[in-house]
């Protein structure tokens, strides 16, 4: 059954495994409000499923559980676990995700089965590739858009740059929260 569901997962195919990653950089807002870069290690576990079918829609996917350590530490400082699905007949991509800080995201875009490379995005207020929060992210750290790049170097490695715009509170400017990686298979 895995085969089956791997040969319908398209771009997302490569993905199906274990990563590891220590060369990761996150963006981040500070205590005071400021810049905070910290430097991480990660781990990625994608489990192959589907299909997933919603009347004529058929999904294939990728569930996934992410855990990131700040580097030469042992507690995490980051968790999210969800899903990544593949609709091969419409040719979208989605990622959906929560995070335990009271964030769920669903990212989305038109990308071709055999692409190397996709982005996904997502807007507060969308009815369709959209985000919510909590009341005090909300109104403190509202997440208005939500940005990510993958790329698949080889069966090995794989690259990636997520960018949340932040609106903080008091601030003027939207706070681009990044995170990027590159991971390398582990099994």
């Amino acid at each position: 059954m895995t085969d089956e569901i791997i040969k319908n997962l398209g771009p997302l195919a490569p993905l199906a495994g274990i990563w590891e990653g220590d060369k990761g950089n996150d963006t981040a807002p500070s205590q005071d409000l400021g810049t905070k870069i910290t430097p991480f290690r990660e781990r990625f576990t994608f489990e192959p499923l589907g299909p997933v079918n919603n009347h004529q829609q058929a999904l294939y996917g990728l569930r996934y559980n992410r855990t990131v350590w700040p580097s030469g530490e042992s507690d995490p400082f980051h968790e999210d676990l969800g899903y990544f699905l593949w609709d091969g007949q419409a040719k979208q991509a989605l990622r959906c995700f929560i995070v335990p800080r009271g964030v769920a995201v669903i990212a989305g875009g038109t990308v071709e089965p055999d692409a190397r490379s996709f982005e996904l995005a997502a807007d507060v207020g969308s009815e369709t590739y959209g985000i919510c929060s909590n009341p005090f992210l909300d109104r403190e750290f509202k997440t208005v858009r939500y940005e990510l790049k993958i790329t698949i170097h080889d069966d090995q490695s794989f690259s990636y740059e997520e960018n949340t715009q932040l609106q903080i509170k008091g601030r003027k400017d939207l706070f681009h929260h990044i995170d990027k990686n590159t991971l390398e298979r582990s099994s």
